[in-house]
């Protein structure tokens, strides 16, 4: 299923993949997980990729998706080593351009005191292990956060679309995504990261109901 808004076609490959078509036909995948792609489409003048999890970081689904002579930009601290691709190193915390798209990355992470840790007790995702991502595409801005909790530094970010995860277990769950959305003030939430796994699975209808009481949007895409 697709969503379109503003001129923007959204779609949910599955789990967190995403693949993002503008107007002018330009085309975006974040994160191309080989496991949920139906098909090599060899489309994507872009892709994006926030951190390194096999779920988020694949590069037989990079390759996929991307063509010959797409750009593929990867958070500096993955290892990309396995990618036989040149890539655009994105920073931890900054603005930077990819083939004219403005993008913005903000830190994302785990909270250690917070639920989200393991049986040690250390956060699924650590401070400097995943960012989210703000693109401008054509004047709209979309925010993807990736694997996060909410986090302090996420209340001064706005945006047009939110796509946050919202399966729990290793981010977020629904309850704290809507808290995000409200901050976020979105015209538009398309929920993400959810009933993949079983220690990820919610209920997305009562997410998207929970934020419709507020006026805001929700597309179960």
């Amino acid at each position: 299923m697709s969503i379109t808004y503003e001129g923007i076609t959204f779609e949910r490959i599955g789990h967190a993949s995403k693949r993002l078509e503008t107007d002018d036909g330009t085309v975006i995948y974040i994160d191309p997980w080989e496991e949920v792609l139906e098909s090599e489409p060899g489309d994507g003048d872009i892709v994006f990729v926030t951190h390194d999890d096999f779920d988020h970081y694949d590069p037989a689904g990079i390759d996929a998706v991307a063509k010959p002579d797409g750009t593929v930009a990867v958070y500096e601290a993955v290892d990309t080593s396995d990618l036989e691709r040149d890539v655009v190193d994105l920073p931890a915390d900054g603005e930077t351009t990819v083939d004219g798209v403005t993008v913005q990355t903000v830190p994302a992470y785990n909270d250690p005191d917070g639920e989200h840790v393991d049986d040690d007790g250390n956060p699924f995702h650590a401070e400097g292990e995943v960012i989210g991502i703000l693109v401008d595409l054509d004047g709209t801005s979309v925010f993807c956060p990736s694997d996060t909790d909410f986090l302090e530094h996420h209340e001064s970010i706005t945006a047009a679309v939110f796509i946050p995860p919202i399966g729990g277990h290793f981010t977020m769950d629904r309850h704290e995504a809507a808290d995000f959305a409200r901050s976020v003030d979105p015209e538009l939430v398309l929920p993400e990261h959810y009933d993949t796994f079983e220690p990820i699975e919610t209920d997305a209808e009562a997410f998207a109901a929970e934020l419709e009481d507020d006026d805001i949007r929700v597309e179960l895409f």
